[in-house]
């Protein structure tokens, strides 16, 4: 099992990464550096927040989930 610092450490560079190949890919489509940026951004915030709700439903879902405590 991994510590936390590292969780979070491989998280945020997954999310630097994903802006930058999102800035990359969106530049040529705008032009702008900025604009660019700013659309991989807001894609980047959005996509972890869509994420999250996604996460919370599912962890209501009981369905394909195996007891760990024995009963049935």
């Amino acid at each position: 099992m991994e510590t936390t610092r590292r969780t979070v450490a491989k998280a945020a560079t997954w999310q630097t990464m994903g802006i930058v190949s999102m800035a990359a890919l969106s530049y040529p489509h705008t032009g702008c550096l900025l604009s660019a940026l700013s659309l991989a951004a807001s894609a980047s915030a959005s996509g972890f927040v869509f994420f999250f709700v996604h996460e919370k439903i599912w962890n209501a879902v009981r369905w394909g989930r195996k007891r760990t405590d024995g009963s049935r």
